[in-house]
């Protein structure tokens, strides 16, 4: 039999699908078998007459990839221009956009948005440096490299690459804990500074080993993004559900507030890191807080003040003004002027930049030895600052009709921090208001990134002197005031509460937890707490009695809807989860509740009734006859007073010898016999939502089945998935009692084959043999109609009985 085979190998130029025989393969320029034993000596081999020109091996369409030599020779078979170049673009998008790009219309926009987001990088590099810990200038290669690699790499067109709040405090909180202030007391003493603030620190030697911390974690952090956007598992930023990053990035806003509020008021407090860290932070802060600096905490209010008015009049005149005021520029510059007028470090003694390197520093190597300390951090920190520049990404795509590849995006965010790393950087993703002022101002694709970078560079290599006298806290009090818009999540955890409360739970937990434990602590808690009301929910699904709406075929919940029927003697439950070990208790527990009895209880009860009665029967106080059971005139049978032994849950042992007895257990018997009533004959579970099952629930459904069917209750299935049958075949799940002809294509299909079954049951319609069958084959049969009389389908009604081969003991 002929296989279909298609064109994958890299780089090659599309042919047809080919049809190939036996066990030779074919290439559209040789003819070769499997292992290439046909080609002649050489590995050349001679033209395949009837097949076309192609270039490519031909592997079976829909396997999994792999390559197959058409001859001995790696150089037989070569490549195309065209499919070279394609390959190329896979691995360098800009390949694919920059060819396309529309000068005319896209440059002036472009040229304008690079301008305006590079001062606003510019001034972020610096506000975020001081999270990280390290000095300001370091904050501006944060700013500058990130942007150069992704401008090749990356796939979105809108996103500004470079420092972001959360994420640099992320980083920040590793380099505290692995080089804290004590680790470089001079002398080891506890002598005071100048100013008689605190300990003497030798700064120099501290400055440098927490940049060389920074750096390192970020050539890690590179490395992780590199390595999960080649495994193609970008799919982890899905368990990141949108209530537990709202409550992560609020929480670390919180904490980037607490840690720039000591930097505003100019109090020097211990570096604290991990558990309550931040509740040791306030205690200090308010503890020194008669230490505070009168000009830093003026000057960092006022910024505050403005840069947050300004911004509100940019929100809401968006539409009015072409281009948002750079109000963070603004101040910056003032607040330069004024501090380097004023003299404000010598007269006030305010804390200034005092340094920004001018220049590049050369590259270097990654301290590999640190690497085990901190990879557990950059774990998480790859994962955060890839969940964010994804999440902002998919905003403008989907606003300007485009896709990004969440892969791609790995490796380009993965190989940038690698580049960054080299050059003294800190981790780079997106941040939030930098990129809403590129899209704002008129960005249309990563030109605008690569001349923001271009305004960076500027301020490294020219201007970062006249940054010198610019105040800390007005730095801090700008980072301060970008945290709005994340503070402002708040409002959602009401909405959140009415809509869904299990989401908002995941929503305050998870920045409770950021608060107490710490960032990443924090964030491993609320994903193990989210995932954690999954399986809860999973293990304990809405399940109940359903019943029909009057004339459709349509069934709802009984205990929710007030004109539901159930039919009489069917009762129907429905799963709305899968079904597998840890909700099977679950099930089963429902199923008592729906049926409204214990299907192993009753039968152990008619156990030992009809014991009693087998008993009586031989002792003359009780005579079977075809029509039942009846008691002897004038007998008093005490032994039938109502039953009080113990209840057990245990089938009863099986008896030796056998005799045969009808009893209609549901009728009134001539004497007492305390046996449960079971009101239905049939129970139709509704596995329209189940999508899967594991073996203990295919064994405990089998147990189920047998527990009905032995009290003569028939169990249905109804609204199965295709799959669920082949998962039930592959556990040997059928045999004679638990048969295929048991479920239904819906539930109204298996209510009205009972009925057919109840009203002839000596006489079967047609039609519901023709439906069973169809369950079983899946293929479409033709219905044609009976001649048989209705006649000949009435039947005698005879008492109901059950009829049971005992033996007994």
């Amino acid at each position: 039999m002929s296989r279909h085979f298609t064109d994958v190998c890299l780089g090659l130029e599309s042919v047809p699908k080919a049809l190939i025989a036996g066990p030779s393969r074919a290439c559209g320029r040789f003819r070769c078998g499997a292992s290439g034993a046909d080609a002649p000596a050489g590995g050349r081999a001679e033209p395949a007459a009837e097949q076309p020109r192609c270039w490519c091996c031909l592997v079976p369409s829909g396997r999994p990839l792999h390559f197959r030599w058409c001859c001995n020779n790696l150089f037989s078979c070569s490549c195309s221009r065209k499919k070279a170049f394609r390959i190329a673009r896979s691995f360098l998008p800009i390949l694919e956009w920059l060819p396309n790009y529309r000068v005319k219309e896209w440059l002036i926009s472009d040229i304008i948005s690079g301008v305006s987001t590079g001062l606003v990088a510019t001034l972020q590099g610096l506000a975020y440096a001081l999270l990280v810990a390290v000095p300001v200038g370091y904050g501006l290669y944060s700013a500058f490299f990130p942007i150069l690699t992704y401008f090749f790499l990356g796939t979105s067109r809108h996103i500004s690459v470079g420092p972001f709040p959360v994420v640099s405090l992320m980083v920040g909180s590793v380099v505290l804990s692995m080089a804290p202030d004590d680790n470089f007391l001079i002398d080891g003493s506890n002598a005071t500074g100048a100013n008689g603030t605190g300990p003497l620190i030798d700064t120099e030697s501290r400055d440098a080993q927490r940049v060389l911390i920074a750096s390192t974690l970020t050539f890690l952090v590179g490395i992780l993004q590199v390595v999960f956007g080649v495994l193609q598992i970008g799919f982890i930023v899905r368990y990141l559900a949108d209530p537990l990053v709202g409550g992560f990035t609020t929480a670390a806003a919180f904490q980037v507030f607490v840690s720039q509020l000591k930097i505003v008021l100019n109090v020097s407090t211990k570096n604290y890191n991990g558990v309550l860290s931040i509740i040791y932070t306030l205690v200090e802060i308010f503890e020194r807080i008669g230490t505070t600096n009168i000009a830093d905490l003026i000057a960092g209010l006022l910024t505050i003040f403005v840069c947050m008015v300004v911004k509100e009049i940019n929100d809401r005149f968006k539409h009015k003004i072409p281009i948002p005021i750079p109000i963070e520029v603004i101040v910056t510059i003032i607040a330069t002027g004024i501090s380097y007028a004023a003299d404000l470090e010598k007269k006030y003694n305010a804390g200034i930049v005092k340094s920004i390197p001018r220049g590049f520093l050369p590259p270097e190597p990654p301290a590999v030895g640190m690497f085990s300390q901190m990879i557990a951090a950059s774990f998480s920190i790859a994962i955060v600052a890839y969940a964010i520049a994804v999440s902002v990404g998919k905003v403008y795509a989907t606003k300007y009709d485009y896709a990004i590849d969440g892969n791609q995006e790995f490796i380009a965010f993965g190989i940038s921090n690698i580049f960054s790393g080299a050059f003294s950087c800190f981790v780079a993703t997106t941040a939030l208001s930098r990129t809403a002022v590129q899209e704002s101002t008129g960005g249309k694709t990563q030109v605008a990134g690569i001349i923001s970078a271009g305004i960076v560079l500027i301020a490294i290599v020219a201007l970062g002197k006249l940054l010198e006298p610019l105040q800390k806290s007005v730095l801090a009090a700008v980072v301060i005031a970008n945290l709005k818009g994340m503070f402002m999540q708040v409002f959602d955890v009401p909405r959140l509460w009415r809509q869904n409360k299990v989401d908002a739970m995941i929503w305050v937990f998870t920045c409770v937890a950021s608060i107490i434990l710490g960032l990443d602590l924090g964030l491993l808690a609320g994903l193990l707490f989210g995932l954690l009301t999954v399986v809860l929910r999973v293990q304990f699904p809405s399940w109940g009695g359903f019943g029909n709406i009057p004339g459709t075929d349509i069934y709802k919940k009984v205990k929710e809807y007030k004109n539901v029927i159930e039919p009489e003697g069917v009762k129907i439950l429905r799963f709305s989860s899968p079904i597998f070990y840890a909700n099977i208790d679950g099930l089963k527990s429902s199923l008592k509740s729906t049926v409204g009895f214990d299907a192993v209880k009753v039968y152990n009860k008619r156990l030992k009734a009809l014991r009693k009665i087998q008993k009586l029967i031989k002792k003359g106080k009780l005579k079977a006859t075809k029509n039942g059971i009846i008691s002897e005139p004038g007998i008093n049978n005490e032994a039938f007073e109502p039953d009080e032994e113990p209840e057990d849950n245990e089938d009863l042992q099986v008896p030796t010898k056998e005799v045969e007895i009808q009893v209609d257990w549901n009728s009134e018997l001539p004497v007492k016999v305390n046996v449960p009533k079971v009101p239905i004959h049939s129970l139709i579970f509704d596995f329209g939502a189940v999508s899967f099952l594991d073996i203990v629930a295919v064994r405990s459904i089998r147990t189920i089945i047998r527990e009905f069917e032995r009290i003569d209750v028939r169990v249905y299935f109804a609204s199965y998935q295709d799959n669920l049958i082949s998962q039930l075949e592959q556990s040997t799940f059928f045999d004679d009692i638990v048969r295929k002809d048991m479920f239904f294509l819906t539930v109204h299909d298996a209510v009205l084959y009972i009925r057919n079954q109840m009203m002839y049951s000596d006489n079967q319609d047609p039609i519901f043999e023709k439906i069973s069958l169809m369950q079983e084959s899946k293929e479409p049969i033709e219905f044609t109609e009976t001649s048989q009389p209705d006649d000949e389908l009435d039947v005698q009604e005879e008492v109901c009985t059950l009829e049971l081969n005992l033996s007994i003991i």
